[in-house]
């Protein structure tokens, strides 16, 4: 079936072709975090200035967790909204570094604190490390964020990819535990279905010819899980948990030519069934982690511009 590709997007896939190289499934795993760490630098585009850049590290049940905290550059009238942050990478690769041009434009242009996470990744640190981390930093931020201008109260997550699965986690978990309140969550082209089940987005980009592909996927969760059946625990596929009632407003931005495509879509339906207000936004003809290739995709720009109005009128 021929596909429509957005013209950019056609062109970096062509670009990513002639230079060649083993499938990401078939690289080790510093390989892997060599990549992404290179496409980012590559490919980001601009960077936004903003006010100021701290990072630091909290201590949490003797480990520690760093964090990257953004504040917004112009006047500021009393303590401002705080947006927690959860790069992508397949909770395999990916870093503070790597996902700080989104966390620069988010912080500017929703008028918000964002406070990145460097949750621990896998092989080394698998399930539940990276969740544990992502709910302690929330929990965290929620309650000091007067120590660096922010307001608790005004609270949301962010993330792409298995960011955008923490980010969904971490609402999940917060409901059940009825804290901290979040009152929205962005999920860029998110995984939300580890067990990986069949779907025409599946089969249809996943050979290997759209950036990421079903190997791929089954790669990263080989090095994600310590058992295949933890996929299907709601803190690893949150499309799967029983009630999805009560949960913060969403929006979901999702890539037409995405093996993920679909899950997201079905993950907004579910929320919207069950009452949730959400906004699903597929920008068609382009790649996952678009947005992160915001220099050479410019429609990955108007997807952050879209999630930064979102937030800043959400959280407002």
């Amino acid at each position: 079936m021929s596909v429509a590709l957005d013209s950019a997007t056609g062109a970096l896939l062509a670009q990513i072709r002639d230079g060649g190289g083993k499938p990401l499934c078939e690289q080790t795993i510093d390989e892997v975090r060599a990549r992404v760490t290179a496409s980012s630098e590559m490919l980001a585009g601009t960077l936004v200035e903003v006010g100021s850049i701290v990072d630091r590290a909290i201590e949490v049940a003797g480990r520690s967790i760093p964090l990257r905290i953004y504040t917004p550059s112009g006047e500021q009238r009393g303590p401002i909204p705080v947006v927690l942050f959860f790069h992508g990478g397949g909770f395999v690769a990916g870093s503070l570094d790597t996902h700080a041009p989104a966390a620069r434009y988010l912080c500017q242009n929703a008028n918000a604190i964002v406070v990145a996470v460097g949750y621990r990744k896998s092989p080394e640190h698998r399930f539940p490390a990276a969740v544990d981390d992502a709910l302690a930093a929330t929990e965290w931020a929620a309650t000091h964020a007067g120590a660096f201008g922010g307001d608790g109260t005004r609270l949301a997550v962010a993330g792409d990819s298995a960011g955008g699965n923490l980010s969904a986690v971490v609402c999940q978990l917060a409901k059940e535990r009825r804290a901290p309140r979040i009152a929205f969550q962005a999920l860029f082209y998110p995984l939300v279905d580890f067990t990986l089940a069949s779907s025409p987005s599946r089969s249809q980009y996943g050979g290997g010819d759209f950036f990421l592909s079903n190997r791929d996927m089954e790669w990263f969760r080989e090095q994600y899980l310590a058992s295949p059946t933890d996929a299907n625990d709601p803190r690893v596929s949150p499309l799967l948990a029983p009630d999805v009632k009560g949960l913060p407003p969403a929006l979901i931005i999702a890539a037409g030519c995405d093996v993920l495509r679909d899950e997201g879509n079905e993950y907004a339906a579910r929320l919207r069934e069950a009452g949730v207000p959400v906004e699903y936004r597929c920008f068609e003809g382009t790649i996952h982690a678009f947005m992160s290739f915001c220099g050479a995709i410019p429609l990955g720009r108007e997807a952050l511009a879209l999630a930064a109005s979102r937030l800043r009128a959400a959280l407002e």
